[in-house]
Parts: structure tokens; sequence; C-alpha cells
């Protein structure tokens, strides 16, 4: 006698109408409930409030920002926060702080603007030099956290200090400016632009662009989330974590100290406290990124939606003539109600645990040790 076959789920026909439907995936059906989870408030939510404030400020301020000045000045304006923000995202991926971002990028634009103009060294010298004192931050980041076992809130921001004082012995506290800032090629770094959109810009898509490759099509990017999310558990693969956390460092520093290479061109000096004003928002812009297209992840597009976020309000705040205490005001304000509207998912490990779907892919288990 035989059998008749039975065919699978997916394709039999469900007679009973207490049963739940089941959608092949690629049907009409399953299609449209997959872009209508990608286009869901809880996924993309911070989009949906930066087109609401580009609204208010539209109404607000009609005459002046709803223009393609504005979009552009959004986007020039805000290019190097960006590139702040994203020097902090995988370090935060692999539950690594590192608050030494802002110091290295104030480092970095002294250092290059003493080099060109204090000691006379050609454009590509003077960035090379800022470059390895970046590498030298990040090193000494790595060896401090992962070394000698110090937690990395307090390590970095110690390192920050020292980079302070540092940069407090080359500039005296004041601003190193002269010709050989303002001139080519050093200038066109950051001032060179096609269609008014400068070079900055570009920066932060290709850094953008790279990050999100390493943490979503590689097997390092697993791993550190998987460093991020339980530690231990990540070890006992024979991942190695050390490793991983060490490079996430080397990385933010590198990329934070482009950022101050960036900075000195565009405005032509440098700095001591360039990067001061961007420590905040480099975290708040990772934070809320977290809760967008990737759930409880940190990553890189998410975090560049959360910089042209903040930057549109803040750039309509200044257009629309407001007090000089709003910027603040918008800046914290937007970080809660994000937070809060979106369920407050940030990467956190007891928040992840809470959660009913797995938040990273499992590792699998090597034959021997992996880094």
């Amino acid at each position: 006698m035989t059998s008749t076959p039975t065919r699978p789920a997916e394709h039999r026909l469900v007679t009973d109408p207490d049963a739940p439907a089941v959608f092949t995936a690629g049907t009409p059906v399953a299609l449209g409930r997959r872009a209508a989870a990608a286009l869901s408030f809880r996924n993309i939510g911070a989009v949906y409030v930066w087109l609401l404030i580009a609204v208010i400020f539209s109404v607000w301020a009609p005459e002046t920002f709803p223009t393609a000045t504005t979009v552009k000045q959004v986007l020039n304006g805000n290019s190097v926060a960006g590139l702040v923000a994203l020097s902090v995202v995988a370090p935060l991926a692999a539950r690594v702080f590192d608050l030494s971002v802002a110091f290295t990028m104030s480092l970095t634009s002294v250092l290059t603007a003493h080099f060109l103009v204090n000691a006379g060294l050609g454009p590509g010298t003077a960035i090379t030099l800022a470059m390895t004192a970046a590498l030298l931050v990040g090193v000494i980041n790595g060896i401090v956290v992962v070394v000698l076992r110090v937690d990395s809130f307090i390590a970095t921001l110690a390192t920050g200090a020292l980079i302070q004082s540092l940069i407090t012995m080359v500039t005296n506290d004041s601003s190193i400016t002269g010709l050989q800032l303002l001139a080519k090629p050093f200038s066109s770094i950051a001032q060179l632009d096609a269609g008014g959109i400068t070079l900055p810009v570009l920066y932060l898509l290709l850094a953008a662009l790279a990050i999100w490759f390493l943490l979503e099509h590689t097997a390092t990017g697993r791993r550190l989330y998987a460093t991020g999310f339980n530690e231990n558990a990540a070890r006992l693969q024979g991942v190695r974590t050390g490793r991983l956390r060490f490079m996430t460092l080397v990385m933010s520093a590198l990329l934070s100290g482009f950022a101050g290479v960036v900075f000195a061109s565009s405005v032509g000096s440098g700095s001591p406290t360039a990067g001061t004003p961007y420590l905040l928002s480099a975290y708040a812009a990772a934070f809320v990124g977290a809760t967008q297209l990737r759930a409880g992840r940190f990553n890189a597009w998410g975090t560049v939606i959360a910089v042209l976020l903040l930057g549109t309000g803040i750039t309509g705040l200044g257009l629309a003539t407001s007090a000089q205490w709003a910027t603040s005001l918008f800046t914290g304000s937007v970080l809660i109600v994000a937070l809060v509207l979106t369920g407050g998912r940030i990467a956190l490990p007891a928040v992840l645990r809470r959660r009913k779907s797995p938040p990273a892919e499992p590792v699998t288990a090597p034959d021997k040790e992996i880094g």
C-alpha cells in the first residue's frame, strides 16, 4: 500500500477557518507584511520624527527653511558630527565606551595645524603625523582597557584628560591659524564641493558604508555583536573578545582623528576645543540610531539618520531665530522622545535579554580559537 506524499505546510490549502494563515516568502501578502514591518514606526520611528520636524520648521520659517540651501546646510554642517558619531558605533557594539574621541579629534586638529604652520611641513606629512598620533591614542586605550582591564568608561576619560594636557602644551589653549591652512591642497579636503555638497558628506557616507558592511556582512561584525551582548558566552565559543575590543578602540581613534583633520580643513585653523561640542551629540546619535533599522543594535545607518535628525532641528532653530538655549533643549528633548516612542530599545544587555527574538545570530563553535 502506497502512502500519498504530503506537501509542505506552506503549500497546503488551509481549510480550518481557525488555523493561522501561512504565506510563502514570495507572495504579495508576505512581501506586503515585510514592507509594513520595515516601514513601521518601531523600525524607523526617527525618520518619521525627522519628517515631522521638517514640516514644523517649514511652517515656522517658510521663507528660509524649505529650500535646497537648507538641505545642503544640514548635510555639510553635520558631516563632521556624523564622523564622530560613527567613530563610537563599533566600540559600543562590543560594549566599550570611548570617551576620548572628542579629545582625539581636537588633538589631530591642532597637530595638523601645528605641523603645517609652525613646522612648515607639507599637508601629506602633517596629516600622516597627526593620524599616527591618533593611532597611538587608540593603541594606548586598547592597552589600558583590554590588557590592564580598566573599565572603558573610566579609562578613556582618563586618556582624554592626558590628551587635553598635551593639546594645552602644544597650543597654550590658543587656536593655530595660518595661510597654510587656507591654501590648497589642504583646504580642498573639506571645502571642495560638487553642486554645493562638500567632500565631508562623501566621507560620512563612505565611513557609514564601511562600518555597515563590517557589522552586518562579516564574521568579525557578528563576533563584535556577540561580544557586546554576552562577552563570556562569546569567549566560550572561541571568539577572541579582547582582540576585538582592542580593534574597536583603534578604529574609533582613527575615525575621530580623521574628523579632526577634516574640521581643521573646513574652518582653516587648529582648535584646542574642536571636539568638545561633538561628544554628547555623538553618543546621542549612536543611542538613537540603535533604535532604528536594527533594533537593539548599534548600527551605522541608524546613527546617520539620528545625526541628520538632530542637525535638521538645530538648523531649523537657527533659521527661525530662536533663543540660543533652544538648541540644547531641542537635542535633549529629541533624544528622550525618540527613545520613549521607539520603546527605549537601546543595546543594553538587560534589555536585550528581555526581548523575545534573539538579538544576534548564534556564533558557530569553531575547530580552533578565532580572532
